[in-house]
């Protein structure tokens, strides 16, 4: 199992939630969040200098089995590509486990259920 964290501009969720869904990747959970990148500028608004370098972004998290990382990983890159600087990162992080609360089931089955298998 992995873990894929995903940071990409807020413009391009609805595109990148739309290929997950479309990749059959039907759970994941996403987060407002700001960072600093090496862009730094200042923006006149109204007469009033502002500052830029903070960015505001999504990140999405979603755990995967490993038969679907790829699947995955295609999925956010070419939904959330602008071929512009800051499109975002993706990370591919390593599960050791996974267990469902109610069933108490561990490794692969915690993530789906086995009906869906079928």
């Amino acid at each position: 199992m992995k873990k894929i964290e995903a940071i990409i501009r807020k413009t391009k969720f609805e595109d990148v939630k739309e290929a997950l869904l479309a990749a059959d990747i039907e759970w994941f959970s996403y987060y407002d969040v700001r960072g600093e990148g090496k862009m730094r500028q200042a923006r006149i608004y109204r007469g009033v200098m502002y500052d830029t370098s903070c960015i505001e972004r999504i990140l999405i998290n979603v755990v995967v089995r490993d038969k679907n990382v790829e699947r995955t990983l295609a999925a956010i890159q070419q939904s959330a590509h602008t071929g512009e600087i800051g499109d975002g990162r993706i990370f591919v992080i390593p599960i050791e486990d996974a267990i469902r609360i109610r069933t108490a089931e561990r490794g692969d089955i915690a993530l789906y259920n086995a009906e869906q298998e079928k």
